[in-house]
């Protein structure tokens, strides 16, 4: 049994449909319904505006090295030195979808840029190339924001390999 305080959305809803009815037929009806279908499965075809591409980047340094430019805020195994690059995972392993950030300035252009740092998981522990830096580092008042976690979570192998470091964006100062 419906409450009567209720009754006028029921009625408000048959109203609206009964009126959509008479102006409408079922063909343009399924029609709109179509071309709502295919542009949202067009949408993600349309072209993107792509302002900052990573290969933009002036860099100087060895990406072997802890002292690279982009691992100003890294904790772990560098992968360049596990058989990937600064951007890229060792082959046989995953990145992790979860990642912590940092801001680092390229000597090369004197920019910050915003990176995000990676884990590579699927591997065991690479234990080459281990960095540990924490510039502008501020005190961990919760574990879970710390980069000396390993975030190999979500993914279906957690085990630990290495870390790359990836260009989000840059700062104009």
């Amino acid at each position: 049994m419906v409450e009567s305080g209720y009754y006028w959305i029921d009625d408000r809803a048959r109203r609206s449909s009964l009126a959509l009815a008479r102006k409408l037929s079922r063909r343009h009806f399924l029609s709109k319904i179509g071309m709502m279908l295919a542009g949202a499965a067009a949408f993600p075809l349309l072209p993107v505006s792509r302002s900052f591409a990573q290969s933009s980047i002036q860099e100087i340094g060895d990406p072997q090295s802890c002292e690279y430019w982009r691992y100003c805020a890294m904790s772990g195994s560098i992968c360049a030195c596990c058989g990937g690059s600064s951007t890229s995972c060792p082959p046989g392993t995953q990145p992790s979808p979860i990642s912590w950030v940092g801001t680092c300035l390229n000597p090369v252009d004197g920019r910050n840029y915003l990176m995000s740092y990676n884990d590579c998981c699927g591997k065991s522990s690479c234990g080459r190339c281990g960095c540990h830096r924490t510039e502008r580092d501020k005190p961990v008042y919760y574990n879970g924001t710390s980069s000396t976690v390993y975030w190999c979570f979500g993914v279906e192998d957690t085990s630990y390999n290495c870390t790359v470091s990836l260009v989000l964006g840059y700062s104009d100062e």
